[in-house]
């Protein structure tokens, strides 16, 4: 992963970062000098990776938070700023899918679930932490979106495709806004990644997955590294005349 000395100093707010790509970003922020918030709806997971980034020597805090809640959000970037004086990057990697799923089968608490941890969560955290990053004239968000949000994906549902696209609309609406301000805002678009999670979903099926493997272009999937590197150069000066940007990481599954 690349290394970023502007970085150094910084402070992170990475959600669902405790484990898989949130993880990632993560441990990339921490390589390059990023103090992080590990943000995750599992208290333990949070610890786990911050006592990890802290042993590595950076500043870390794991917050466990509803970042579905607008209370919640905004007590967990209260804590941050109590505990690192300052927000620089905001990286909102909260999502699910309900696999499988159509548009007869998805249920309204389903869809509304989803929306709300896919897309709901990226407004609200972005909201939380605009008013600092607009005061100290810098900052950096970037949404993770979702390979779903660009084609149909048919292991993911219509509720997950909506919501990640919506984080595609967001991501380029709010980088016009605040572009005068110093901030940039920018998404990705992973591929199917390695992670925890997808070697759950394909432990019954592990034919599906080797499909998914020849299907892609460079014949393999993404590791969660693949996807944290993207987010840590989004972040750093280096793309400082980057914003509204939506970079796909798929391996060439996407070339649009």
């Amino acid at each position: 992963m690349g290394r970023y000395p502007d970085l150094a100093g910084r402070a992170a707010i990475v959600t669902a970062g405790a484990v898989g790509i949130g993880g990632a970003i993560a441990d990339g922020f921490a390589d390059n000098g990023v103090s992080v918030a590990v943000v995750d709806k599992d208290p333990a997971a949070a610890h786990r990776k911050a006592a990890e980034l802290t042993a590595r020597g950076t500043g870390a805090v794991a917050i466990a938070c509803d970042v579905t809640q607008s209370e919640s959000v905004q007590q967990m970037v209260a804590e941050v700023l109590r505990r690192f004086g300052r927000i620089d990057i905001l990286v909102n990697a909260t999502g699910n899918r309900f696999g499988g799923m159509t548009t007869l089968t998805v249920s309204p608490e389903e869809w509304d679930t989803t929306f709300s941890l896919c897309l709901r969560s990226h407004y609200l955290c972005s909201r939380a932490v605009l008013p600092r990053m607009i005061e100290q004239g810098w900052g950096r968000i970037i949404n993770i979106s979702s390979d779903a949000g660009r084609l149909p994906v048919r292991l993911t549902s219509p509720a997950y495709a909506a919501a990640k696209a919506g984080v595609i609309g967001f991501t380029k609406h709010l980088a016009l806004e605040v572009a005068r301000q110093g901030i940039t805002v920018n998404a990705t678009v992973p591929g199917t990644t390695l992670t925890p999670r997808t070697r759950q979903s394909f432990a019954l099926r592990p034919e599906g997955l080797k499909e998914r493997e020849e299907r892609n272009p460079l014949g393999r999937l993404a590791v969660p590294e693949e996807q944290a590197g993207i987010v840590v150069f989004l972040a750093s000066d280096e793309a400082r005349y980057i914003t509204g940007a939506v970079m796909e990481v798929t391996g060439g599954l996407l070339m649009t």
